[in-house]
């Protein structure tokens, strides 16, 4: 990375008080965890059904034990460990400067490095539920405990445990969207960081954003990289790192 871009973007931080985070996959895979659409991805694995298909409320409903095979082969990250772009954003927000992440990602390592005020667009692993119910499970049961299709284990209950993830078919949590909304166009400094920009509805969030600096930190081209003020393509944990 050019010193002078490492530069210009060390001065808008150090000149922001309200900065917000906006995260996707890229944001994990420093961490062990792969992303979903580059060359090593999720959707270029070859399985029964294209990823896609398997993570969609349709295929839970009609192959629910083929849908846990493939989620607790393919989303378990319980002994992940954050990187140096959770610490050093948790360092942010313990200055002050971050007021709020919002992140597409699930496996909640946001929330495990130390960060407080994290936007789950797509939900989190961490959380499961009896959807008959409602009984909270905890992922370990999920993922180690159970076999096949995990059932409740609440006394006389034999309903299916779900994740509490955002399936393909299902809505946003309209109490995280307002507050992801909210958070965005209050910032002075939008960081958007490890993300392609072409999931919606959750991409397009951004366009709340009415501050003064726009970061796009990518290894690839973006939809937006025309809009940003400042565009950095290197791996999120280079440019961290040197925080």
């Amino acid at each position: 990375m050019e010193q002078d871009v490492l530069n210009r973007f060390l001065q808008m931080i150090e000149n922001s008080q309200n900065i917000v985070f906006f995260g996707g996959a890229g944001v994990s895979t420093e961490s062990g965890i792969p992303d979903f659409r580059s060359k090593d991805g999720l959707y270029n694995q070859k399985y029964a059904y294209p990823p896609e298909t398997i993570l969609s409320h349709t295929f839970f409903m009609k192959h629910t034990e083929e849908f846990f095979q493939f989620y607790r082969d393919k989303m378990d990250c319980l002994n992940v460990m954050p990187n140096v772009t959770h610490q050093k954003l948790v360092e942010l927000e313990q200055k002050g400067k971050l007021k709020a992440i919002v992140t597409q990602n699930i496996d909640g390592l946001h929330q495990k490095a130390g960060s407080k005020k994290v936007f789950e667009l797509h939900g989190s692993v961490l959380r499961n539920y009896c959807m008959k119910c409602g009984r909270v499970h905890t992922a370990e049961y999920v993922f180690h405990e159970s076999k096949g299709i995990p059932k409740c284990q609440k006394n006389n209950c034999v309903g299916i445990v779900k994740p509490d993830v955002v399936l393909y078919e299902e809505s946003l949590n309209d109490e995280v969207v307002a507050g992801a909304v909210d958070s965005i166009a209050h910032a002075d400094t939008l960081i958007i960081g490890g993300t392609s920009l072409t999931v919606y509805p959750a991409s397009g969030l951004i366009n709340y954003f009415r501050g003064d600096n726009l970061v796009l930190i990518n290894r690839d081209a973006t939809p937006l990289d025309a809009r940003a003020d400042l565009v950095i393509n290197e791996s999120l944990g280079e440019v961290f790192s040197k925080l």
